[in-house]
């Protein structure tokens, strides 16, 4: 695992595994943490939606497509995932944005958006599946 024990979420408590089924991250270890190598920062840990899915396959970044090539079963309605920062926002400036996890949510997401924006996008974490 990619995950270094004390990162912290946005609420300053230590980061929680986002989803094990479907696997997430960008090392594919079950967290939304953030790293150098990682362009995308997939530090948003997100309770997907249908419109938000659409949303994103629209861009053209399609999550719901099985890729078996990649091991990739494709994404659902009420999967949990971690999403791009700069996604989230441009989802949230459409009013499509997933909600958030935010005890699964890297804290330097805060680097992107004040936490009162925020707030109102937060559901009740449950222990990665």
């Amino acid at each position: 695992m990619c995950y270094k024990k004390g990162d912290k979420n946005i609420i300053g408590t230590e980061l929680v595994p986002c989803s094990l089924d479907p696997i997430t991250g960008f090392y594919r270890d079950g967290y939304c943490k953030s790293f150098d190598n990682d362009p995308g920062q997939h530090t948003v840990c997100a309770k997907l939606t249908t419109k938000f899915l659409m949303f994103s396959k629209e861009l053209g970044n399609d999550l719901i497509t099985p890729r078996p090539e990649y091991q990739f079963l494709g994404l659902k309605e009420g999967d949990a995932w971690c999403l791009c920062a700069d996604r989230w926002l441009e989802a949230f400036s459409y009013n499509v944005a997933p909600n958030i996890y935010i005890e699964a949510t890297h804290i330097s997401f805060l680097e992107k958006i004040e936490f009162e924006k925020i707030k109102n996008y937060f559901v009740e974490f449950k222990n990665a599946n």
